[in-house]
């Protein structure tokens, strides 16, 4: 096991074992016990009171948060002609349509989100081993499937996200990065979790936030009250 540096014995410190905090109190701690030299992200993990493997209970869903991820976000728009120019003009990175698919199907995936239409689905369907693994194939409910392609390629410019449950009934994804004030992080945060919320299945029973931890890159996590989220 390697050793704790001295930042990281500081950082570990700082937080009392055992102790549940205020998403206030866990969105300022974020920032003091992180000490990358990179705008490190903030992560926050959220336990789930499901069975992921009954299609009944999957959490899956998206979110806009209020500040947005911090990250520049890489948005490829596979689009008909009549499309293009609304998508650059909403910040697409890339536009275009067979040209990406033959680029794709080469290995080409230097991409974070791809949006597109419900018509050319079918020319998309073969992408599905390359892109499935890497989370970058498109679907409509999480809004990357949609008449609309300028809208969407707005909405993930400034800040939605989409999640889903994984195999432990667990909910991660990175809700801003530490150069946000802790008042933005628990805007963030709050939202995020309000929205999970909002999706919980009908057959869930007993505890369904069952925990939530807030970390940052290489960070320890913070243990948050999920009462402190409403």
């Amino acid at each position: 096991m390697s050793k704790l540096t001295k930042n990281q014995k500081l950082a570990a410190s700082k937080i009392e074992a055992g102790k549940t905090y205020s998403i206030e109190e866990a969105a300022a701690l974020v920032k003091e016990i992180t000490t990358t030299k990179f705008d490190a992200s903030v992560d926050i993990d959220v336990r789930l009171g499901v069975d992921p493997r009954k299609a009944n209970q999957m959490v899956r869903g998206v979110v806009s948060l209020p500040h947005g991820t911090g990250k520049q976000v890489r948005v490829l728009a596979l689009c008909t002609p009549d499309q293009e120019a609304a998508a650059k003009e909403a910040g697409a990175d890339y536009v275009g349509l067979d040209e990406y698919i033959e680029k794709i199907k080469g290995g080409w995936t230097d991409v974070d989100v791809i949006i597109t239409m419900p018509s050319v689905m079918g020319k998309i369907g073969a992408l599905g081993r390359i892109l499935g693994p890497r989370g970058l194939m498109p679907n409509p409910k999480s809004g990357t499937v949609t008449m609309d392609v300028a809208k969407a390629v707005k909405e993930v410019k400034q800040g939605k996200i989409d999640f889903k449950v994984d195999k432990f009934g667990i909910v991660h994804t990175s809700i801003g990065k530490v150069s946000f004030n802790a008042e933005q992080i628990t805007d963030n945060a709050k939202e995020f979790v309000q929205t999970l919320i909002k999706l919980k299945p009908s057959v869930s029973k007993g505890t369904y936030v069952k925990s939530i931890y807030l970390s940052s890159t290489m960070s320890q996590g913070i243990k948050v009250d999920p009462k402190t989220m409403e």
